[in-house]
């Protein structure tokens, strides 16, 4: 059977200039030309115009479909590549959304916006070489900490979620912050001067209940619970000037959803009650 342009077009819903375009380019050439010198076309140039459409259609461009019309590379071959090429795409996508999320969210500055685009675009080694530098001025040189240095490290993903990804720019923030590596600081001095790194456990399971029982911060019963931890009360706002710190609750609920953890549990009410009830 024979068909011209028109019917080309018709047969596979492109237009007549586009079927023009493929066969001037030689991807479906004529099979001949009728008495008046138009095109004409059979059913194996029908077929393979479809499927220059429907590559068309995927995103190949003209030299790959060009290739697999011409036997070159197979139509999984070419797809395969082109997969990867996307994903690669949708990465650069993803990091371009979190970072203008991320800009939007703060009302970025110009200097805070270069800022926001470097951290999103750092690699691997130097988001490691950025949090390593955190934690090494944070918790100092002591053996006895590298069991929580490892903890609270970042392992963002090589395929991370937006969500993912706006935490590590937030994270990778905070870790900038020289009031919060003080804070961390001072949290190792004290654990090295005796503090137990449980303490913060200690204390959760001595206030809860006591939240939970309504006892007033102020009350003999609350004396008591202080008392039951065992430290100097003077020992104790030492530690919660350390610990007491929005930085750090927020920085461990960024690592859980970097890391793909469940999210930690507030310490910020027991902290709250234990200040009140040591500040006498």
């Amino acid at each position: 059977m024979r068909y011209s342009i028109g019917d080309l077009a018709r047969r596979t819903g492109l237009t007549i200039k586009a079927v023009r375009f493929y066969s001037d380019r030689g991807l479906v050439p004529p099979s001949g030309r009728n008495a008046a010198g138009h095109r004409q076309y059979d059913d194996a140039a029908l077929a393979r115009l479809d499927l220059v459409r429907t590559l068309r259609e995927l995103g190949l461009g003209l030299a790959s479909i060009r290739r697999i019309l011409d036997g070159e590379a197979t139509v999984a071959d070419i797809a395969a590549r082109h997969a990867e090429a996307l994903a690669v795409e949708i990465r650069v996508l993803g990091l371009r959304k979190a970072v203008l999320t991320a800009i939007a969210a703060r009302g970025s500055t110009t200097e805070e916006t270069r800022l926001v685009h470097q951290l999103a675009r750092l690699s691997e080694e130097e988001r490691r070489r950025l949090v390593g530098d955190f934690l090494a001025e944070a918790l100092g040189d002591r053996p006895a900490l590298a069991g929580l240095a490892r903890t609270l490290t970042p392992e963002l993903p090589a395929d991370p979620s937006p969500g993912q990804l706006d935490a590590w720019i937030e994270l990778a923030e905070l870790t900038q912050d020289t009031g919060f590596r003080a804070a961390l600081r001072r949290l190792a001095d004290q654990h090295e001067g005796g503090l137990r790194r449980d303490l913060a456990a200690e204390v959760r399971d001595a206030v809860t209940p006591a939240l939970a029982a309504g006892i007033a911060p102020g009350s003999p019963q609350a004396a008591a619970i202080v008392d039951g931890l065992g430290r100097d009360p003077g020992e104790l706002r030492a530690w919660l000037g350390a610990v007491h710190d929005p930085r750090r609750e927020r920085y461990l609920e960024l690592l859980a959803v970097i890391n793909g953890w469940a999210p930690p549990e507030s310490l910020t009410p027991a902290l709250d009650w234990l200040t009140a009830a040591t500040a006498s």
